[in-house]
């Protein structure tokens, strides 16, 4: 086997174990109050990590310069299309 395979196995037998794992401790406490700690934290992880995600946008959206505008660039590209058609008249 690859070492490409082995990590994909063993990620999902450690994953299996886990969700059965996550299953019994939810449905099957052994102590009481595990199962409602359990599923606070599953929801806290949750929700922090989509507004974590939301947030790193906005950070993106906020600190990202604009783009320049279209009329802008269609100078640009016409200012080097013409430039281009010189060079090619100058070389023949």
């Amino acid at each position: 086997m690859h070492k490409d395979q082995v990590i994909g196995t063993a990620l999902l037998i450690v994953s299996a174990i886990i969700i059965v794992a996550y299953i019994w401790l939810v449905f099957f406490p052994p102590l009481a109050g595990v199962d409602l700690f359990l599923l606070k934290l599953t929801g806290a992880v949750v929700v922090a990590g989509v507004f974590a995600i939301i947030g790193w946008v906005g950070y993106t959206l906020a600190t990202t310069p604009p783009p320049k505008p279209i009329e802008e660039i269609e100078k640009k590209i016409e200012s080097e299309s013409e430039r281009a058609e010189t060079q090619e008249q100058e070389q023949k």
